[in-house]
């Protein structure tokens, strides 16, 4: 019986250099269509509320939702590191961060929760990676804080709040997150996050030069209309296997993201 990949594998693949390949999964079938196409970790996202609620946010999706997606694509994939978002306030504090946490990992069998880094995230992470439960810190832009901030807009940009994600980035990883993905930085910044961090650095909207790619997978099927950062690898091909595989392929080549998909 082929076995699950851990994180152990997904920090070889960093030190080989050779890119981990994301995709976000919601459901039983496409999670075993991405498995068997070589896909390594599933991310079962809160971004679910826009593409598969129809929502304008991630902001009204709950820890219900999101163990009931996780159950879904635990029970269709046997290879992939399964990864599931703790939804909006569900982590609040460290208590609930636990609770929200444990609820995920228990009721439907995710290996690994992520996180969006707000003030407290430090202290969050801490106490999780003290009840032995794995952790992805994700920095740049906050879907969840879309409000605050103004809209989906490039992070980093200047000097001084680049030198702050990345030493925010290098505190999340000293309070015990086992990975950090960023989204929406300049695709310099994501470089000097994946040289300086030891746990991989999976980006999106981040450039090539992160030890991994995650895309949302209706994005890159074109069911929803992408963001910049994104690709139909589904245009031009005969199926929507051959559209996996060709962004399995593409990522491990570093050609994807291309000079059109990076960010200034």
């Amino acid at each position: 019986m082929e076995r699950r990949l851990t994180l152990t594998d997904l920090r070889a693949l960093k030190e080989r250099g050779e890119p981990i390949v994301a995709l976000t999964a919601y459901d039983a079938a496409f999670a075993r269509l991405l498995d068997r196409a070589g896909v390594e970790i599933l991310l079962v996202g809160d971004s679910l509320g826009m593409v598969i609620q129809g929502r304008e946010t991630t902001l009204g999706v709950t820890v219900d939702d999101m163990v009931y997606h996780s159950r879904c694509v635990v029970a269709g994939s046997r290879r992939a590191l399964v990864m599931a978002d703790l939804p909006f306030l569900s982590c609040a504090t460290p208590e609930r961060a636990v609770d929200s946490a444990g609820r995920l990992m228990q009721q439907s069998g995710v290996q690994m929760v992520k996180l969006e880094a707000g003030p407290d995230a430090e202290a969050v992470v801490e106490r999780l990676a003290g009840q032995g439960i794995p952790v992805c810190a994700h920095l740049g832009l906050l879907p969840q804080t879309v409000h605050k901030l103004g809209g989906y807009r490039l992070q980093g940009r200047e000097p001084e709040v680049a030198e702050a994600i990345l030493r925010r980035a290098q505190a999340l990883e000293a309070a015990g997150a086992d990975m950090v993905l960023v989204e929406c930085v300049p695709a310099a910044l994501a470089a000097r996050l994946s040289e300086a961090l030891t746990v991989p650095v999976i980006g999106i909207g981040a450039g090539a030069e992160c030890d991994g790619q995650v895309l949302v997978l209706h994005d890159l099927l074109g069911v929803t209309p992408g963001p910049r950062f994104s690709r139909d690898f589904l245009a031009g091909r005969g199926s929507i296997t051959e559209a996996i595989s060709a962004y399995v392929a593409e990522v491990k080549a570093r050609r994807f993201p291309g000079p059109p998909e990076t960010l200034a």
